[in-house]
């Protein structure tokens, strides 16, 4: 079992910048891959982004790619997702996520592949 909480969402104008953290408890961190998602109000969530369990490789929409950056600090069980030259197209909640299954190779866009969910943090950028 494993328990996800986002923080760090908030109002911001656009080209500004935030940064999302998602604080993990309960069963090794450090062998999930982790995802992040988003939901615009009246659409689907939609991925943005996954990093492996080491780290060492990471997977983005190409929406965000260059202004998004996701990392994690295995030692603080927490994952990170650094938002830069943000745009009103941003605003949604995000959402993290932790896939199941141990030292996995797949990096996950799926949300349907994650086990584990957040509560979620609104972003919202203004224009």
């Amino acid at each position: 079992q494993v328990q996800l909480v986002e923080s760090g969402g908030g109002l911001v104008q656009a080209g500004g910048s935030l940064r999302l953290s998602c604080a993990a408890s309960g069963r090794a961190f450090g062998s999930c891959n982790m995802g992040w998602f988003r939901q615009a109000p009246g659409k689907e969530r939609e991925f943005v982004a996954v990093i492996s369990w080491r780290g060492g490789r990471t997977s983005y929409t190409d929406s965000v790619k260059g202004r998004l950056t996701i990392s994690r600090d295995n030692a603080k069980n927490t994952v990170y997702l650094q938002m830069n030259s943000l745009k009103p197209e941003d605003t949604a909640v995000y959402y993290c996520a932790a896939d199941d299954t141990v030292y996995s190779w797949t990096l996950w866009t799926e949300d349907s592949e994650y086990e584990y969910w957040g509560q979620g943090t609104q972003v919202t950028v203004s224009s």
